[in-house]
């Protein structure tokens, strides 16, 4: 049966007063978008016809043993609880394998459950009740990890589109984070500015929370591709490395900083990387090649 974005938002307002009222501290739930609840229930009411931004936000979780807290990360597609919600847990007690294979475990755990059932509260409660063995000094292996059904690795790739891509300070954090979780791709300066990333499914995630936070608002995934693979998917790569991408912008705008990137050229870089089919997806128009 065919399910409307309005059926799921309503699903996804009901979910987060439940959560609210589960977390009511100042702190314990943070929206990215203040607005986004908002803007949903203006939607649902017909106000506004424009579709409303994702839900996007960090719940804290407190566990009991060891005392620490433990964040999840949750993005709702708009089509949620009908395709899967972006999750992602961090915590500064856990080292990086610790933290994949827990998130690789919650994966797994969510994966059984039906599709059209709502699943903030069951993450949640799982992170509760078999986060402890994670923190425990030595790396937690596969045998000590909770009990869980095998799953593959999923080989992802993200394409990331933002208003613009200039200052050094943000373009080194994106280059640093990339190079940190072994993701291959490029990075496109300019106006627009253009991300790809590819690699893990949980290393390209944790890429997207850590290049968002704290403040960059103009940013948004356009699309995701996933693949299964039994290892680690280097053999499914259309990049060997994270490349810095800036192509000759158009006019005389020079440096400054509302210069258009010539989109001719970057059509041309997308087919030689048999990635065409991502420009009408990014930009909304077909691509026509640059007449240079």
């Amino acid at each position: 049966m065919a399910v409307s974005i309005k059926e799921c938002l309503e699903l996804q307002l009901l979910e987060m007063e439940m959560l609210f009222s589960m977390f009511p501290n100042k702190g314990e739930i943070n929206l990215r978008d203040q607005n986004a609840l908002t803007c949903i229930q203006l939607y649902l009411k017909n106000t506004k016809e424009e579709l409303p931004p994702q839900i996007d936000c960090s719940i804290s979780v407190n566990i009991d043993e060891p005392k620490v807290k433990v964040d999840l990360q949750v993005t709702l597609p708009h089509t949620y609880p009908y395709s899967a919600p972006q999750l992602f847990v961090r915590s500064n007690a856990l080292d990086r394998e610790q933290q994949l294979q827990l998130n690789k475990h919650l994966t797994s755990h969510l994966s059984s459950l039906n599709t059209g059932e709502l699943c903030i509260c069951t993450a949640l409660q799982w992170i509760q009740d078999n986060t402890t063995p994670y923190f425990q000094k030595r790396k937690v292996s596969s045998e000590a990890a909770p009990k869980e059904k095998a799953v593959k690795r999923i080989f992802h790739r993200m394409w990331i589109y933002s208003h613009h891509i200039y200052r050094q300070e943000l373009r080194k954090k994106i280059f640093d984070c990339a190079k940190q979780l072994n993701l291959t791709g490029f990075c496109l300066t300019g106006k627009p500015g253009i991300i790809c990333v590819e690699g893990i499914k949980e290393n390209c995630e944790e890429f997207w929370h850590v290049i968002r936070y704290p403040n960059w608002k103009h940013i948004s995934c356009k699309h995701v591709e996933n693949i299964e693979t039994q290892g680690n998917g280097d053999n499914l790569r259309l990049f060997t490395t994270f490349e810095d991408l800036q192509f000759q912008a158009h006019g005389d705008y020079g440096l400054r900083n509302d210069y258009h990137m010539d989109l001719g050229q970057f059509l041309e870089f997308l087919k030689q990387h048999q990635s065409e089919h991502v420009f009408q997806i990014l930009f909304g128009v077909e691509g026509k090649q640059s007449d240079n």
